[in-house]
């Protein structure tokens, strides 16, 4: 099979990591790279889930809150502008 050199770009943290790793599997950056697209190209995909980082428990409960005012406008005050909303807290 024919090699050929490719160049890509990756954060250089992320790239030392990845060679101490795969050294200590036995094999350097290269081979690991050709082991991923090969079993990239037999699942014809991405080989693993790709997801979004979970968020955290203040998110969670901001998202909470705002799902809640959706559903119950009428529980929570509305400011048309910042005057309104002074008044409102008495400045």
């Amino acid at each position: 099979m024919a090699k050929v050199s490719t160049n890509i770009t990756i954060d250089a943290e992320v790239k030392r990591q990845a060679q101490e790793l795969f050294a200590d599997l036995g094999m350097d950056l290269s081979t690991a790279i050709n082991i991923y697209l090969k079993k990239a190209l037999a699942e014809q995909g991405i080989p693993f889930e790709v997801t979004r980082v979970a968020p955290n428990k203040d998110t969670l409960a901001a998202m909470e809150e705002v799902k809640k005012m959706e559903e119950h406008p009428e529980e929570y005050t509305g400011y048309r502008d910042i005057a309104s909303l002074r008044k409102a807290l008495g400045e």
